[in-house]
Formats: structure tokens, sequence, C-alpha cells
């Protein structure tokens, strides 16, 4: 688990870099300073692609980042052309550095967010919207906003459908607790459309197995050390009773198996979220029963993408059906059964994309609670 305990250290060291930078105002590797003209084709030079996220230490967001990047390189650009605003899980910084953004490039802005939170959406595409640019988003948003209110400017939403795979890995953990026993959950930002859904899965799940016991839920903001610091807690107030650990993310999951391993329990079994390399590399070595592959990198792509060909009038948003403005992305379970195999296929591979192709991996439109 050596790999592990060099990822919590590797986040701290990365962390005070990036406080660093920014306290000198140099996250604009980010938004500014390496900022150059994109070498696409003359009618669509003027565009800047931009990105907004949480923290490219996070292996999911660099897996987002990393498809924006190969979708502005599809475009004749280099990588460094794709403007990158980090918020750090900040929905203020958030809205600030889009503001920012704006003011620098007006309608010529073709951005790509999460919001971080649901509330900070709205403020978000209306500032876009006023400003005439173009933005597309993911995983957070409330229920009451909707890319067809805003016409052509909020080109679309895309999110998850997290509750039937957060139950299925539920279920796998279930089982390998023997159908007893007690269990304790990893949430994200408690405010996260994803954390909120992950537990609902969990929840659901337990439905079905009475003599399984939730015996605590804490976030742990999608975070490692964060992670490992309330698992430790855990194991302090709960020792012997837990029996499996269900995360909602694998970054929080490898602080979990962090703190397992200093603890001696290693045997107690683990399921996360988001199908990152390292994570499936552990699923099929039986270091996690299960995670869950939501493709970051051709969703990174796509909804750059999707900005990016509204702003160009590639399309009109508001001409498409509501399936192709707010829809679910694609979602996979990986267990040790089948980790070998989806490996070599999705991760080893390096598979490419149709930047062009927008919907070609969606998974039907989005489906609220009435």
């Amino acid at each position: 688990m050596s790999f592990i305990k060099n990822y919590i250290e590797q986040q701290m060291l990365n962390r005070r870099k990036l406080l660093l930078l920014s306290a000198y105002g140099l996250c604009g590797a980010a938004f500014g300073a390496s900022v150059r003209p994109g070498r696409a084709a003359p009618a669509s030079r003027d565009i800047k692609v931009a990105w907004s996220y949480r923290d490219r230490t996070n292996p999911y967001w660099n897996g987002i980042v990393s498809g924006g990047e190969a979708f502005v390189e599809s475009l004749g650009w280099s990588s460094g052309d794709l403007i990158n605003l980090i918020n750090g899980g900040s929905s203020e910084k958030s809205l600030s550095d889009v503001k920012s953004l704006l003011s620098r490039y007006g309608n010529k802005t073709a951005l790509a967010i999460d919001p971080n939170d649901m509330p900070n959406c709205r403020p978000v595409v209306e500032a876009v919207s006023q400003a005439g640019a173009y933005v597309s988003t993911i995983w957070n948003k409330t229920d009451d906003l909707h890319p067809w209110d805003f016409g052509d400017n909020y080109v679309s939403h895309m999110t998850w459908s997290d509750v039937q795979p957060s139950e299925q890995t539920a279920r796998v953990l279930f089982d390998a607790m023997g159908g007893k026993g007690g269990v304790v959950h990893l949430g994200g930002i408690a405010s996260n459309n994803p954390a909120i859904e992950r537990l609902k899965g969990l929840k659901n799940a337990l439905k079905s197995y009475p003599n399984i016991e939730l015996l605590a839920v804490q976030a742990a903001d999608w975070d490692t050390q964060k992670a490992n610091q309330v698992m430790s807690g855990f194991l302090t107030r709960y020792g012997d009773a837990i029996k499996g650990v269900h995360c909602a993310s694998d970054t929080m999951a490898y602080g979990v198996i962090e703190a397992l391993r200093a603890e001696g329990t290693e045997n107690i079994p683990v399921v996360s979220y988001d199908g990152n390399a390292q994570a499936v590399q552990m699923v099929a070595q039986g270091k996690l029963l299960a995670t869950v592959f939501t493709n970051p990198h051709w969703a990174g792509g796509i909804t750059a993408s999707l900005a990016y060909h509204a702003a160009i009038g590639s399309f009109k948003p508001s001409k498409e059906p509501k399936e192709h403005r707010e829809f679910y992305g694609p979602a996979m379970v990986v267990t040790t059964k089948d980790a070998k195999d989806f490996k070599a296929k999705y991760i080893d591979s390096n598979p490419q994309y149709n930047w062009n192709d927008f919907w070609a991996l969606a998974k039907g439109p989005i489906q609220y609670d009435t």
C-alpha cells in the first residue's frame, strides 16, 4: 500500500503548492499567464475554451481535464490552450473565476464547468448568459434550473445516475460481509449531487439486508487525507463492529485503506466510486471489492466540445431535443470478476473518441423525483 501513503503525502505537497500559487496570483497556468492564441481554423480561433473544476491532484478531475485537453488538441491547438480555472472546492472562487474569465473574453468564451455545488450553478449560468457566452455543466445543478430556459447560452448539463450503481456496489459489499455486520459510509461534500445520490444508493441496498447495520455516515469531502482521519475515528469508535466500508469516491477509499492498514485490519472489505486507474488496479488485485467507472476522459472532452461548438455555431442548442440538453453520462460497475479485462479495454488501451459525436455515450434524459 505504499502507493496510497505516497499519494496522501503528494496531495499535501500539491495543496501547499496550490496555496502558494494562489497567494501570488500564479494559478493562471490556469487563467492568465499561459493563455495564448489557439492554432485552430481562422473562423474559430478567437473562442477561448475553459474548464472550471476542483483540483487536478484528484485523479478523477485529472481525467476530466485530460479529456478537455484531448478535445482542444483535436482542433489543432496545444493542450496549453485550454484555460484551467481551479477552484479548490470553493464555490465562491468558482464564480469569481468565471466572472473574471467573462470580463476578459466576453461572448468569445466556451466554458465547461462543475459548479462545485448545486446552488452555485445558477449564478454561473446567469453570468455566462448575460455575457452572451456559452456554458456546459456537469454534476451539480438544482432541479429547477434547465438549459432550455437560457436559449443557446446554457448549452447542456450532464450528470450521472449514481443511485443504482452505488446500490450495486453496496450489494457487492454486503454479500462479501456475509449479509450481516456493521458498515460505515464516507461521503463527499454534503451539498454535492453525487454525494447525495451515492448515499441514497447505499440506503436502498440496506432495505434488502436486514442484518446489516449502518453504523455511521460522515462527509470526507472527496479528500484522501480527511477520509483517512474519518476512518481512523470510526475505527476508534466502533472497532470490531465495522465489517465493511462504503466510500463515495476512490480518492476517499485510498485514505480509508491506509487507515485500515495502520490498524492491521486490511481484511475489512471496501467499495468505492469513480473508476480511477489506481482503483481499478486495486480491484483487479482484490484490494478493493468494486468501483464505478464514469469515463471522466470522455466527459471532460465532450463537455468542452459542446460548449465550443455552440459558441462557433456548429449547432444551435435551442433546436435540439431536451434529451440533448440534459442527459446522463455512462457508468459501469467494475468488480474483481471483470477488472482485468476492463482495465485492458478502457485504461491501458487509451481509447480514442469522436469529439463531434456529442451524445455517443449519453444514457438518456435526466429523470427528476416528482
